[in-house]
């Protein structure tokens, strides 16, 4: 049938001026062509590997502020729109050429197991299902989101759904091969992919609404680099060295590639060898394998400036400014020197930070601000794991991995970093040749601050305190999560009680008793926790921001639980 090469995609990746990135996964070798009502055109050569074929388009010649249809040609058959589709065009939006006035709407959220997890497992409502089926309903509607952003879990290689565990079943012959239930090679990485885009629903929105992404620990496998410890288990397991190659290999196709602007893909060292080579297996197999081992070299600055491959990457819109950054693949764990970025990449992070914007948007998959009392338990944890006496140490590490203790609370230095260079930015302090305080005039201050979040399976809102009376610009915790997938109605109960002071209290005197300091930095919450199903929209108008969280009713419909103003500054 027409449209049967067309496997998935096409995603709308990237609108940048008047060029997009179209993202497709073809069934054969092929010429894919993008066009657009109005003239715009693109094309470009599958690149293949693994024996599956993948293209990414970059379409020129868009009008700025406008909208047209468009659709996918491989080798000049029509493959999008499908044949007697119900579901309206697929469209590119531009913003206008001085887009500084254009109000700003940015779509987050993370932690999206397949629809196929409903039956097995009861899930309630795909959040991102029902925004779909929303956007359906007035494609035309101005208000549109800009981008979605995706902060992690998009899909879950340790987790699989009852139809991928019937193609493992068949796969594995002895049960030390790999783990029975879990994805290992690039192949069936693809399968994740395949089953979680090619909902019909999903695969319209992605075909309409440009969108980024950043990973979490559910791309490769649960607490992935929770310490340098848990690496060294892993690699004596004998299915783990291609796990993560082909986890982070598959990542690179399917998510990071389409991160990147068109410049940013013609750059990139690792698009430029796997489009040069007749067959890209080997290329993305050494990469897989080296991006990995390089970070073990995370701590060395000098020599992780000279191989690290960069996860974290960086985007304007409007008078928004949007750095998403890589949690997971390149940590310090470095006993004592713990650290979520390596110096390099936070040397570059400081300097996405620094500059002319109205706001400033974090994408960190992990939260940075946790309720109270669990922060204060991961900081407490950090420090015995980094105990003298062995056993206090080896009894940390056994916490650490059963109770997830592995975000920014359990690396202080960079969750103490990170509201310091909050504290310079919001305060108008920061200077205008980067971090080095003093070498030249500030920066204008900031209209608002958001730390965008998934992975703890509730959505909340928290404002940061800090002790500096002259930070003017409000910092927020927007977390929002699951899109699809539930917490365990027993750890419900633990995470309320997280943002009540009287645990809290508690928690915070065990961790003053193994010799914690007190966090630079308060916070409280404004609003949640929300325990459902959820989408979260980021509103910047001018110098203004708002948030609306939106969970799923049991008829699969979006309803507002959480309306939030970040900043009514003018």
């Amino acid at each position: 049938m027409p449209g049967s090469r067309l496997l998935i995609g096409p995603l709308l990746r990237r609108v940048v001026d008047t060029r997009a990135t179209i993202w497709v996964e073809t069934s054969t070798p092929a010429v894919v062509t993008v066009r657009t009502a109005d003239g715009a055109t693109g094309s470009a050569d599958t690149f293949s590997a693994y024996d599956h074929h993948y293209a990414i388009v970059v379409v020129t010649g868009l009008a700025p502020d406008s909208a047209t249809a468009y659709e996918v040609l491989i080798d000049d058959e029509v493959a999008w729109p499908l044949p007697h589709s119900d579901f309206p065009p697929s469209v590119i939006r531009t913003r206008a050429a001085d887009d500084a006035d254009q109000p700003v709407n940015l779509v987050f959220g993370s932690c999206r197991e397949t629809t196929q997890h409903s039956t097995a497992r009861k899930l309630p409502p795909d959040a991102l299902d029902a925004y779909a089926r929303r956007v359906m309903a007035s494609p035309e509607d101005a208000a549109l989101p800009d981008l979605l952003v995706l902060l992690g879990d998009q899909v879950y290689a340790d987790e699989t759904s009852p139809t991928v565990r019937k193609l493992l079943k068949r796969r594995r012959r002895r049960p030390k091969d790999a783990p029975a239930t879990q994805v290992v090679s690039f192949d069936e990485y693809t399968k994740l992919y395949l089953e979680s885009w090619r909902d019909p629903e999903i695969r319209w929105l992605l075909s309409t609404v440009p969108s980024v992404m950043i990973f979490d620990d559910h791309e490769v496998i649960d607490d992935w680099n929770t310490s340098a410890s848990w690496r060294a288990d892993m690699r004596e397991e004998p299915w783990w060295a291609e796990r993560i190659r082909s986890g982070l290999a598959s990542y690179w196709v399917y998510q990071h590639l389409g991160n990147l602007s068109p410049d940013e893909i013609a750059a990139d060292p690792v698009y430029a060898k796997v489009v040069a080579a007749e067959d890209a297996t080997g290329v993305l197999h050494e990469f897989g394998e080296r991006v990995d081992t390089e970070a073990d070299l995370a701590h060395d600055t000098e020599r992780w400036r000279a191989v690290q491959y960069q996860w974290s990457y960086a985007l304007d819109l409007g008078r928004t400014r949007l750095v998403m950054l890589d949690n997971r693949s390149s940590r310090v764990l470095q006993s004592g020197n713990r650290a979520m970025l390596p110096p390099g990449e936070w040397s570059w992070f400081l300097d996405q930070a620094h500059g002319v914007y109205d706001h400033l948007v974090v994408g960190t998959s992990l939260p940075w601000l946790l309720p109270p009392g669990i922060h204060h338990v991961e900081a407490w944890n950090e420090r015995l794991a980094d105990s003298g006496r062995p056993w206090v140490a080896r009894l940390a590490e056994r916490m650490r991995r059963a109770w997830d203790l592995e975000h920014w609370a359990a690396f202080t230095r960079s969750f103490e970093a990170l509201g310091e260079l909050f504290t310079r930015l919001g305060s108008g302090a920061a200077p205008r040749t980067g971090a080095r305080v003093g070498a030249g005039p500030a920066y204008p201050r900031p209209a608002s601050i958001s730390v965008l979040s998934g992975d703890v399976h509730h959505s909340y809102v928290a404002r940061a305190r800090f002790a500096d009376r002259n930070v003017k610009t409000p910092v927020h915790q927007l977390t929002c999560s699951p899109i699809h997938n539930q917490v365990p109605a027993a750890m419900r109960p633990l995470m309320t009680l997280g943002w009540n002071p009287g645990p809290a209290g508690a928690t915070r005197a065990l961790a003053r008793s193994a010799g914690v300091r007190r966090p630079p930095v308060r916070w409280r919450k404004l609003a949640g926790p929300y325990f459902g199903n959820a989408v979260a929209t980021l509103t910047h108008r001018g110098r203004s921001a708002a948030v609306v969280i939106e969970g799923t009713t049991s008829q699969g419909e979006l309803r507002p639980v959480a309306r939030q103003q970040l900043s009514d500054d003018e």
